[in-house]
């Protein structure tokens, strides 16, 4: 019994029949799965797809069709006219009914008093007559003299230069000429005239048409050099620069002679030894478009210590132009800078709204011409700074003697 007891749970567990038995393995994977099952993919059908397209593409081709159409212009809606409304003008009323009707008018009268004088004959007052012709000839004439007197004192006044001078009839001889209320015009003002020639201009003509002496005969004569130990002018002692030049400040420069120099009749005469000193000054005056720098030697040093003044003679290169010339900064660096300055101020005071208030847009108005004629003057100082002119130390120059130095032999010279 306790058999048949036992065995009969384990009868009844038994899976029953038709039904498969159940994997341990897979039971067992499920029991121990940490994951989540993942989620289905939904997909669209691509039919239903391909009809919403073919529909959206119908609604606006449809669309675009309609639009496109070629439709009449409608009718413009007809104004009501009536006139019952409208008020006629008295003018209108009381205009003749043809030309044939309409008055003849007289003689035309002066634009400020016709009205009174058409009131006047209207009254029976005494008109006025018609004028005497030899009365308005006159009349023209005395306009016309006041216009020539007008004209001569507006006129432009003659200055000396040509035949400026002669003057007969009362008319000024032609020359150069000057616009008389030059003065009371701004600089910038163009004018169709051509401008007075620059004083310069009359001295060169002045130069070419002076005259010469009328003697066919010199009456300067030769004259024989008073010392054996003399330099004639136009010769030129060559040297280098020991000092530097730069143009912004006056100052001194010194020099150093480079080669021997002989007396200019025989050539054999030592002079001026090599490593004499040249004293000297330069100009710093320097106007717009200068690149060379003038100097002026004042003195010369020999190595004995021996030293004479030379009377400023003048500094040229090596090919014998006045000055020297080595480099020159224009200072375009500055003067651009200043320009942008300029147009960023501009552009930042063109910034105005026209939604502003009256005292808004006056203090925007009064800020915009400050701001620009502080630009304004910002380019033009940097405009009137000259060019700075530099000659970099050991640069060769030379002195050129305009008048005869007379100088003691040195020791073996011959």
């Amino acid at each position: 019994m306790e058999e048949a007891g036992r065995e009969g749970p384990e009868l009844s567990a038994a899976p029953p029949a038709g039904t498969a038995p159940e994997s341990p393995a897979r039971s067992d994977a499920e029991a121990f799965r940490l994951r989540a099952p993942a989620p289905r993919v939904v997909r669209l059908s691509r039919k239903v797809l391909a009809m919403i397209g073919i529909g959206a593409g119908l609604g606006i081709g449809g669309s675009l069709t309609y639009a496109l159409q070629h439709r009449p212009p409608a009718a413009p809606p007809e104004r009501a006219t009536s006139g019952e409304g409208r008020t006629k003008s008295e003018v209108v009323t009381g205009a003749p009914d043809d030309y044939s009707k309409v008055p003849k008018l007289g003689a035309p009268l002066p634009g400020d008093l016709g009205r009174p004088i058409l009131s006047a004959q209207q009254n029976g007052q005494v008109g006025v007559g018609q004028p005497d012709p030899r009365h308005a000839a006159a009349e023209q004439a005395r306009q016309r003299m006041e216009q020539e007197r007008e004209a001569a004192r507006n006129s432009r006044v003659f200055l000396a230069g040509g035949n400026a001078a002669s003057v007969e009839g009362g008319i000024a001889a032609p020359g150069p000429v000057l616009d008389a209320d030059a003065s009371n015009r701004p600089s910038g003002a163009g004018s169709s005239l051509p401008a007075a020639p620059a004083a310069g201009q009359s001295a060169r003509r002045a130069f070419l048409e002076g005259k010469a002496n009328g003697a066919n005969e010199s009456a300067e004569r030769l004259v024989a050099p008073t010392s054996p130990n003399i330099l004639q002018a136009g010769t030129f002692v060559p040297a280098a620069l020991i000092t530097g030049i730069r143009s912004d400040l006056p100052g001194h420069v010194s020099a150093q002679v480079t080669q021997n120099v002989y007396d200019s009749p025989t050539g054999r005469i030592l002079l001026i030894p090599q490593g004499a000193r040249l004293l000297g000054e330069y100009d710093s005056e320097i106007s717009a478009g200068q690149n060379r720098v003038l100097l002026a030697w004042t003195r010369l040093i020999l190595p004995d210590g021996r030293s004479i003044q030379l009377d400023r003679q003048p500094g040229v290169d090596p090919a014998g132009m006045a000055g020297l010339q080595d480099r020159t900064n224009h200072h375009w660096g500055n003067m651009l800078r200043a320009a942008a300055i300029s147009t960023l101020l501009g552009v930042g005071s063109e910034l105005v709204t026209g939604n502003d208030d009256r005292l808004t847009r006056a203090l925007r108005f009064g800020t915009q011409d400050t701001v620009n004629q502080t630009g304004r003057q910002l380019v033009q100082r940097e405009m009137n700074v000259p060019p700075t002119l530099t000659i970099r130390p050991g640069y060769p120059v030379r002195v050129l003697l305009t008048r005869d130095l007379i100088l003691e032999s040195m020791e073996g010279g011959r």
